[in-house]
């Protein structure tokens, strides 16, 4: 396991309990202004955090791409949809593409993204908290706070929603 994944692991293990009984009661109760304080607690926390010192979710984990994802990567690398799904993606169990590869192969050294402004839809939006209802994307902060250094600053202030 990588260090990041692990130290966030780590920090995780002391909030878990508090993170999950505040998600269970927001799921089942969303408060009118979910999406507004999940919005706000994103900017808060990537005005202070620069993805590219951290990269772990290139490093750890491979996104969903879909059609559109696939014919805008293959267009941006000069490459026929079909050599480009051969070359960088497989089909995974639910029938969706994903990277063959972890670390991405888009991925510098530098932590930045060579497609960048040609990423899959998963990538821009990752990670996922500042989405519009947001009440639908709750099931993936305890996974993404193992991932994102982000999402578990956001995480630990979710008890401000009780």
């Amino acid at each position: 396991m990588n260090p990041i994944t692990e130290e966030l692991k780590q920090k995780y293990r002391k909030i878990k309990t508090a993170v999950l009984a505040t998600l269970k009661k927001v799921k089942s109760h969303p408060p009118r202004n979910l999406d507004q304080w999940f919005e706000e607690k994103h900017e808060q926390v990537f005005e202070n955090l620069d993805c590219l010192t951290c990269g772990n979710c290139c490093k750890t984990t491979s996104p969903m791409l879909f059609e559109k994802d696939i014919e805008r990567l293959s267009n941006a690398l000069r490459m026929r949809e079909k050599d480009f799904v051969q070359t960088y993606l497989f089909l995974d169990t639910d029938g969706i593409y994903a990277m063959k590869s972890v670390p991405c192969p888009f991925l510098g050294e530098d932590n930045a993204c060579s497609v960048y402004d040609d990423r899959p839809k998963a990538c821009r939006e990752f990670p996922h908290t500042n989405q519009r209802k947001m009440h639908t994307h709750l099931h993936l902060i305890p996974k993404n706070v193992l991932i994102c250094p982000a999402v578990y600053q956001i995480a630990e202030r979710l008890k401000e929603l009780n």
